[in-house]
């Protein structure tokens, strides 16, 4: 089984805040990461493009290899944006519209974050534009209605900003589950990634793609790796029973709490 890596990159920033820092690289060190993809001989396509695939509708190029970014960071329409532009490599961005609107609701902590305004430069810079929901909430610790809102009120509002349609979903810190996935489908998203730290392939879930969450401390070598189709298992594969463990002890905690933070 041919494995796809799916790379997902939150913040490019060189100080950023500490709750983010792990899930941050710098500028110099996601250029280099960049150089790894071109060099790599891959062939970059968007979640779009995977979605064709999945449908049946489409091939895929023999090597191909996936870019996306989450939340919607201040770097992300500016250098980052101009980083991949610059390489000819194309992206997807899943934008937390709550935290990128004033006044809006969020979950999400301080941080530079870019407006919802700057959604439309994204596609101008040969970037495809996603939902990461409105708060960035764990999803499957929600009620159905809050679910439901949080699907359809952050895609809305992507698409009354972009003027067309927005097709693709990416779970708040991967948190998902079979109900998840379900209202994903039933409410219209084509296809929606996790995250797993794994490897996607042609035979992944349309509702579940893998993807490889990259931590400051990995290194290019790290990168070349996952590009040569090494360092990570292959979905898609069954859940383990520590994962369903985690999901319903943070069920039980958000019926005391109330919506918690995905992260």
């Amino acid at each position: 089984m041919p494995s796809i890596p799916v790379f997902l990159y939150h913040a490019v920033m060189a100080e950023p805040p500490d709750w983010i820092a792990e899930f941050t690289v710098g500028p110099r060190q996601f250029g280099e990461h960049l150089d790894a993809v071109v060099d790599s001989g891959r062939t970059p396509v968007t979640i779009g493009a995977l979605a064709e695939h999945l449908a049946g509708r489409a091939p895929l190029p023999p090597r191909p290899v996936l870019l996306t970014f989450d939340d919607g960071f201040a770097d992300l329409p500016g250098p980052t944006a101009e980083a991949l532009a610059g390489r000819g490599l194309p992206a997807t961005a899943y934008l937390t519209t709550g935290a990128l609107t004033a006044g809006g609701r969020s979950l999400l902590p301080p941080a530079p974050m870019m407006t919802l305004a700057q959604a439309a430069s994204l596609e101008q810079y040969g970037m495809e534009v996603g939902s990461h929901t409105v708060t960035h909430a764990q999803l499957d610790t929600l009620a159905p209605r809050a679910l439901a809102h949080e699907l359809r009120a952050s895609r809305s509002a992507l698409e009354d900003t972009l003027g067309h349609r927005v097709r693709h979903l990416a779970y708040p810190h991967g948190y998902n589950s079979g109900r998840v996935r379900r209202m994903a489908a039933a409410v219209g998203y084509e296809t929606a990634t996790a995250v797993r730290h794994a490897l996607s392939s042609d035979r992944d879930e349309h509702y579940r793609i893998a993807r490889l969450i990259v931590r400051r401390s990995h290194t290019v070598a790290d990168v070349e790796g996952w590009l040569a189709g090494r360092g990570a298992r292959i979905a898609p594969y069954r859940e383990g029973p520590r994962t369903v463990g985690w999901r319903w002890y943070r069920r039980a905690r958000a019926m005391v709490r109330g919506p918690v933070f995905a992260g």
